[in-house]
């Protein structure tokens, strides 16, 4: 399905060519490309000759595909350094994974989506959607509802308006409403579950990861399959998981992340 196009000039147009060619996930020739593309032949073929001009795509004359190209790597290589809580919360996110002996996603919020910048399986008896750099929706996720939860109010409201609140499961929120009751819940205990929401046979149990001055800026979750495990099985592992996110929490409060 095209997507319509934002009113943000030449720039945004050819982010949006970039996203594209990422969100496939494998180099893609040019009728892919125009296929889902809202753009002319002719512009589409102009664009895609800048970004690789610029080294932001790649092009393979033999196999006639463009990929994601090195200097753009590059970029998200620093923004993964500087921007992201990665880096810090990695020895964390290591040591927990080997505590439970489950996967263990660490994630941030980008424009009321989940972006995963961290992932660590600790068994490979089950897979996850979630991956390093893959987005996700907030509104039906553990670490999307963790972070959602403990958001200051404005923060909030705009997240919650760029939901869409998309049912993947029988167990999905589809409502803005029944979604904010579940908030509150996870604001009084502090913790987040998914229950099968995205994925189906897959559960997860998250918590935010707060600086000292309480401002959210990421979330932890364990996850598992329903064959491995079940949600009050997961609640065993609330304490390490909690104390995870503030050490976290912690070591990040010095650093300087977007808000």
């Amino acid at each position: 399905m095209n997507k319509p196009v934002q009113n943000d000039g030449t720039v945004g147009k050819a982010l949006e060519i970039l996203d594209m060619v990422a969100e496939i996930g494998r180099p893609v020739r040019f009728s892919e490309l125009l296929a889902q593309s809202v753009h002319p032949k002719a512009t589409l073929y102009r664009f895609l000759q800048t970004l690789t001009n610029q080294h932001m795509l790649s092009y393979d004359p033999e196999d006639g595909t463009y990929s994601l190209g090195l200097r753009l790597m590059r970029l998200a290589h620093t923004a993964w350094k500087n921007a992201s809580l990665a880096p810090i919360a990695r020895p964390f996110v290591e040591e927990l994974a080997a505590l439970v002996g489950e996967t263990v996603h660490l994630a941030q919020i980008d424009n009321g989506q989940v972006l995963f910048v961290d992932k660590l399986e600790a068994t490979d008896r089950f897979e996850t959607l979630a991956e390093a750099g893959k987005v996700a929706p907030a509104y039906c996720t553990g670490v999307g509802k963790a972070m959602l939860a403990f958001m200051a109010p404005k923060r909030l409201q705009l997240a919650l308006h760029q939901q869409a609140y998309f049912q993947y499961t029988p167990a999905t929120h589809c409502t803005a409403e029944s979604l904010a009751i579940e908030l509150e819940a996870i604001r009084e205990a502090g913790i987040a579950f998914d229950r099968q929401e995205h994925e189906q046979g897959i559960i997860s149990i998250a918590a935010p990861i707060l600086t000292t001055n309480g401002r959210v800026i990421g979330a932890l979750s364990i996850a598992t399959s329903t064959t491995r495990h079940t949600l009050e099985g997961l609640d065993a592992f609330r304490a390490p998981l909690l104390q995870a996110a503030e050490n976290i929490g912690a070591e990040a409060t010095s650093w300087q992340f977007p808000s």
